[in-house]
């Protein structure tokens, strides 16, 4: 750790980075019905919005990773910010779904690549023994967002009209980004442990745990995005959920989330990633089954979007937590960007295939969000197999080092 700059304030400002870049990508899928009425899109087609941001950080991470690892993680990230917020202002000037796909791909072009390099601070600069706790405090930012941003956010939309959310997270992506170039000192020390050179993509990818985290990315990403685009709408339209409560659904949700992935973090460092990730595995499918595959969850809707929010926080803890463990060093950044390419492009492929097999029927309701679900349940229970043989192969790699997983 650079000796100006204690390890709260680095995971603070990553954090801040990430509550950014969470929020730009998370409140247009809730301002899905809103989009579609200003713009007259087909609720249907709301998973293309999110799929070509998807899309256009596959493409930005993939090339990422074969030159990221040459700059300072600083620089590097203030520029993944700066074209961010473009791509975000550009978003309030869409006149129809294509100029807004297009607004959307500039924005995941560089918002790929900001994530994949805030994950690289973290795990350049955070001891093993503590980086689980780490994770947690940076991805509680997904909360913060959940629990101030995208309520803020449809709040804005609601009395401003859809285009004032795009201008409100740019104006704050640029404040952020020129307080962490201000703030970050220069983050070099890959470059060092690199021994000056870049890593060979090809010998990483053929290492066994590479490929199965990387399946495992494809996997939950793909799970996911089938239905996530489509939540917003899902929940107005087919459970009855009023527009002006909206907010109150991701406040609330956040909440939970922001305490869950934060005491999630320390149960990783005491339990491993395996068993906590079995766990929030489980409690995701059942939230899938009795919200999208049955016909109405069994509690309120707000209870059952509260435990939705959890059970994602204590699964998605521990998988950041070992995408952290698995790359060595000098291939953190090559790494991650080749990550956030599997987790786009499953993402986008997710969202692209619930446009194409969802219809609106004539009272708005959403037609096959069961059938789509029942598919997220399938890939999703292949995810606590795949957490236990990367967990073992990464420490059977670093049994005679200093930086072995913590013991479970």
């Amino acid at each position: 750790m650079p000796p100006a700059l204690s390890e709260r304030t680095l995971v603070f400002l990553v954090g801040a980075v990430q509550f950014v870049n969470i929020l730009d990508f998370t409140m247009v899928m809730p301002m899905g019905p809103d989009l579609a009425a200003g713009l007259g899109i087909a609720t249907s087609h709301l998973g293309w919005i999110g799929g070509a941001y998807t899309a256009a950080a596959a493409v930005s991470g993939l090339a990422g990773s074969f030159f990221l690892e040459r700059f300072d993680r600083r620089k590097a990230l203030g520029w993944a910010m700066l074209g961010l917020v473009i791509g975000t202002a550009l978003g309030a000037a869409a006149v129809d779904l294509w100029t807004l796909i297009a607004a959307r791909i500039v924005a995941g072009m560089f918002g790929g690549p900001a994530t994949s390099l805030a994950m690289a601070i973290i795990a350049d600069v955070i001891p093993p023994q503590r980086r689980g706790r780490a994770m947690g405090s940076v991805m509680a930012a997904f909360s913060v967002a959940s629990v101030l941003g995208v309520p803020a956010g449809l709040e804005l939309a609601r009395q401003g009209g859809w285009r004032l959310p795009f201008l409100a997270v740019a104006g704050l992506g640029l404040v952020v980004a020129a307080l962490a170039v201000w703030r970050l000192p220069p983050l070099r020390l890959h470059m060092r442990e690199g021994v000056h050179r870049r890593p060979q993509l090809l010998p990483l990818l053929r290492r066994r745990e590479v490929q199965l985290t990387y399946l495992m990315t494809t996997i939950l990403f793909m799970a996911g995005f089938m239905l996530i685009p489509n939540i917003s709408a899902y929940v107005q339209h087919n459970l009855g959920y009023p527009r002006e409560h909206l907010g109150l659904l991701y406040l609330f949700g956040g909440i939970v989330s922001f305490f869950t992935v934060r005491g999630t973090g320390r149960l990783v460092d005491r339990w491993g990633v395996s068993r906590v990730g079995t766990v929030g595995t489980v409690l995701v499918i059942g939230v899938l089954w009795t919200g999208f595959y049955l016909d109405h969850p069994f509690v309120a809707v707000p209870v059952w979007f509260t435990v939705y929010f959890l059970a994602s926080g204590v699964r998605n803890v521990p998988y950041n937590t070992l995408l952290t463990l698995v790359p060595r060093p000098n291939e953190r950044a090559a790494f991650l960007s080749l990550q956030s390419t599997f987790q786009h492009v499953a993402a986008a492929a997710g969202a692209f295939l619930s446009s194409m097999v969802l219809s609106e029927l004539p009272d708005g309701r959403l037609r096959h969000m069961d059938d789509l679900a029942l598919v997220s349940m399938g890939l999703s229970v292949l995810a606590p197999v795949l957490f236990v043989l990367i967990e073992r192969r990464v420490r059977q790699r670093n049994a005679t080092s200093s930086l072995a997983i913590p013991a479970q």
